[in-house]
């Protein structure tokens, strides 16, 4: 009886180690952040596609002390309409990642939101995710009468989809975000 009370006891004691080592040995899913080093914006002109602005920054070391290099190409056409394409590329990486493919791969957890202080500029998302909200990868940017100021980039993770268009609404996390100066002339 001795002998049974004790091959019971150890029989449960290997169950509840069993049970209790499945949830420490279940591999956890970790979806770490992207690491965006470059922001590549090209914008070309619908009428005259020998017209064409690139807006691109690039931060070497990543989120390092280092800030970005940003440039812009040359100044936009007044009056016109621009086809827009943005790059998200990790050039830590050998080849560089294309970090664009996920944003439309994952649309339904991504958008592209772009905000400018120049006058008569608007930006216009052409591109949906598979529940047709924006994600913003492609645009259509217009110009109005020449002027200066800045055109900036966020790409916003997990924001609410749908949204009024504006980052306080979106909510979710920016992975990246980037301003350039811009001319219309």
């Amino acid at each position: 009886m001795k002998k049974t009370i004790q091959t019971l006891a150890m029989a449960a004691i290997a169950v509840v180690s069993m049970t209790s080592c499945e949830d420490d040995d279940a591999p956890q899913i970790i979806n770490q952040e992207e690491v965006i080093t470059t922001v590549t914006y090209t914008l070309t002109n619908a009428a005259d596609t020998t017209d064409t602005v690139i807006l691109r920054s690039v931060d070497a070391d990543g989120e390092g002390p280092n800030a970005p290099v940003k440039t812009v190409s040359g100044t936009l056409t007044a009056g016109a309409s621009y086809n827009g394409e943005v790059r998200f590329e990790n050039e830590l990486e050998s080849p560089a990642e294309n970090i664009t493919l996920e944003v439309i791969e994952e649309g339904d957890e991504h958008e592209v939101f772009y905000n400018s202080t120049v006058s008569g500029v608007s930006i216009s998302k052409t591109d949906v995710d598979v529940n047709g909200n924006p994600i913003g990868v492609t645009s259509t940017l217009s110009t109005g009468a020449a002027g200066t100021g800045s055109l900036s980039i966020v790409l916003r993770h997990e924001p609410t989809k749908p949204n009024n268009g504006t980052l306080s609404d979106a909510g979710g996390e920016t992975d990246v975000q980037v301003t350039f100066n811009v001319t219309v002339q």
